[in-house]
């Protein structure tokens, strides 16, 4: 949820692009949401569809930052930050998938 904030407040702050903010916002806030959901799953492959989905929505957050700095939307700065968090999330969901899957077998 922290980093989801991060990205509101920084989408609040970029001017024009409202397309490019729009799905950079939605991919952000869309990692938490699904990680949320698969608490509440119906077992444990629900479970790993929803880690997997949040992850692919952090790769697609991914994306945009670094389109956002390659384009100087963003600065290199903010862009390190939120990617290096943003690849954070991203480990914890393999370990959490690739956890989730062996206990499975």
């Amino acid at each position: 949820m922290d980093f989801a904030i991060k990205i509101i407040k920084l989408c609040e702050t970029i001017k024009g692009h409202y397309s490019l903010v729009n799905q950079l916002e939605r991919s952000a806030t869309s990692i938490g949401a699904n990680i949320h959901e698969a608490n509440y799953a119906h077992g444990k492959s629900d479970f790993v569809a929803k880690l997997q989905v949040a992850l692919k929505e952090c790769y697609e957050t991914e994306y945009w930052l670094e389109l956002f700095a390659k384009s100087d939307i963003l600065s290199r700065e903010m862009a390190v930050e939120l990617r290096n968090q943003c690849g954070t999330i991203r480990r914890v969901l393999i370990a959490s998938i690739n956890t989730a899957k062996d206990n499975n077998k």
